[in-house]
C-alpha cells in the first residue's frame, strides 16, 4: 500500500486549518503512534506555520483529545448499527464485539488515540462525555442478561476486553493479514462474546 500523498496547502480558513491539523496528526499517529509526534510536526505536515495550531489547540493533548472524541463518536455510531441488527441481547453483544474488531482494523490511528494516548478525561469533558455515550448505548443490552447494574458492567467489560485483545492480536499480525483475517477475527470476537454472555446468563 503506497503512503498517502502529502498535501501542503498554501492557506486555510479557520475551519480548514483545524481539520488540516487533525488529519495531519492522524497520519502521524498512523506512522508513529499517539506519542510519536509534536504539534510542530503536525503543522509542517499540514503545511502551516508552527504557531498555527495554537489558535485551536493549547497543546498536543488537546488535539489528541479532539481526535479521541471523534473516535468514541464513530464507535458509538458503528455499535448502534451493530445492535440494531438483532433483538436478542446475546447476539447484540456478539455484533458489538465484531464491530469493535472492525473499527480497530479500519481506523487504526483513531483506535490507538482513543485507547493508547493516556489522555486525562477529567481535563477534557467532551472526551469523557463521548466515552459515556458509548457506555450508555451498550449497558442496557448487558443489563438484559445481568441481575444488577454492577453485573451488567462486568459483563460488558469482559466482552469488550475480549474484543480488544483480539483486535490488538489482529493488528499485530497474529491472525494473518488481509480481509480474510479480519473476517475470521470478527467471527472469533462474536463467538467469544456469545460464550461470555451465555455463561453470565446461565
Amino acid at each position: 500500500m503506497s503512503p498517502p500523498v502529502k498535501r501542503r496547502p498554501t492557506g486555510h480558513h479557520h475551519g480548514d486549518l483545524r481539520n488540516a491539523l487533525l488529519l495531519a496528526a492522524l497520519e502521524l499517529v498512523g506512522e508513529r503512534g499517539p506519542h510519536g509526534f509534536t504539534l510542530a510536526e503536525a503543522s509542517r505536515r499540514a503545511g502551516v506555520s508552527v504557531a498555527a495550531p495554537y489558535k485551536h489547540f493549547t497543546d498536543r493533548e488537546t488535539l489528541l483529545a479532539e481526535l479521541a472524541t471523534q473516535g468514541y463518536r464513530e464507535q458509538r455510531d458503528r455499535f448502534a448499527v451493530a445492535l440494531g441488527a438483532d433483538q436478542d441481547p446475546v447476539e447484540q453483544l456478539a455484533s458489538f464485539a465484531s464491530a469493535y474488531v472492525r473499527f480497530a482494523a479500519e481506523k487504526p490511528a483513531l483506535f490507538d488515540i482513543t485507547f493508547n494516548a493516556g489522555l486525562d478525561k477529567s481535563r477534557f469533558p467532551d472526551l469523557a462525555a463521548a466515552g459515556d455515550e458509548v457506555a450508555r448505548l451498550l449497558l442496557p443490552v448487558a443489563g438484559r442478561l445481568a441481575p444488577s447494574q454492577d453485573a451488567a458492567f462486568d459483563l460488558l467489560l469482559r466482552v469488550a476486553a475480549a474484543a480488544h485483545g483480539l483486535a490488538v492480536f489482529l493488528r499485530q499480525g497474529l491472525f494473518g493479514v488481509g480481509s480474510g483475517a479480519l473476517t475470521d477475527t470478527e467471527e472469533k470476537a462474536a463467538r467469544t462474546a456469545r460464550d461470555v454472555a451465555r455463561q453470565h446468563h446461565a
